[in-house]
């Protein structure tokens, strides 16, 4: 059964939000509504587009620093001489999921003062978790008769990591790095909060104004990116499972 999205739909919704990012006006009239008399209904106090790219800068750059730390991490807990670390590698990583991101960025404002550097590494704690649980499965139910083919054939461990383990691995590692990307891109809003450029400014606008169509814009556009996000990395995960059942099989 597929898990991603029918090829119109996505067209359909990737076609919208393009739409509203670049010509937001165009929506007004259905916004109106949701207004009180002479509100704005589309923000006004910003570039829309500007804002969603830097949002999508912003959790980018958290995942891919996640995703770096997390996949070290558990490869060294799956060799020989790192695995009395998991403990103390299960402990890190969740540090993220211990202390809500509200609570890290209150910690890190003090150290790093106000804007992207408090949320970068509230989304990199909070990211680290999926990731590295999922490596970590992924590089420990690996197929026998494969590891012992490949140590066979004279592999040294380096070989068979890079060529054997990670590939085998990458289906699942994917799913952690999806679920990542999209709780960090749901979790940025609240980057606003210490004057970092996100999207969750429309929606603290619209809130500090009582005016729903802001608050309606920012939900929206950051759900219709995690819709598209997921199902983009649903697909990419499939197609190499299927590949490597292929290979394999």
């Amino acid at each position: 059964m597929r898990r991603w999205l029918p090829l119109s739909f996505r067209l359909l919704l990737l076609g919208a939000l393009v739409v509203f990012l670049f010509w937001p006006y165009s929506f007004e009239p259905l916004l109106k509504p949701l207004v009180q008399q002479n509100a704005p209904a589309v923000y006004n106090q910003g570039s829309l587009l500007a804002l969603t790219v830097q949002h999508l800068v912003t959790v980018l750059a958290a995942t891919a620093a996640a995703t770096v730390v997390a996949i070290a991490l558990a490869v060294l807990v799956t060799r020989p001489f790192g695995a009395e670390f998991l403990p103390l590698s299960r402990s890190l990583v969740n540090i993220g999921q211990t202390f809500p991101p509200v609570a890290v960025l209150a910690l890190a404002v003090p150290v790093f003062g106000f804007g992207e550097k408090p949320t970068l590494i509230a989304l990199f704690l909070y990211g680290l978790l999926p990731i590295f649980e999922n490596t970590l499965t992924g590089l420990t139910n690996l197929p026998r008769p494969v590891m012992e083919a490949a140590r066979g054939m004279g592999m040294t461990g380096f070989q068979r990591l890079l060529r054997i383990e990670l590939p085998l691995a990458l289906p699942v590692i994917l799913a952690g790095i999806r679920l990542s990307a999209v709780i960090s891109l749901a979790t940025a809003t609240i980057g606003s909060t210490v004057a970092a450029k996100t999207l969750g400014e429309v929606i603290i606008a619209g809130l500090q104004s009582n005016n729903l169509a802001f608050v309606v814009q920012g939900g929206l556009i950051v759900g219709a990116l995690a819709v598209l996000i997921y199902d983009m990395l649903s697909a990419l995960e499939a197609r190499i499972s299927a590949t490597m059942q292929a290979a394999h099989g």
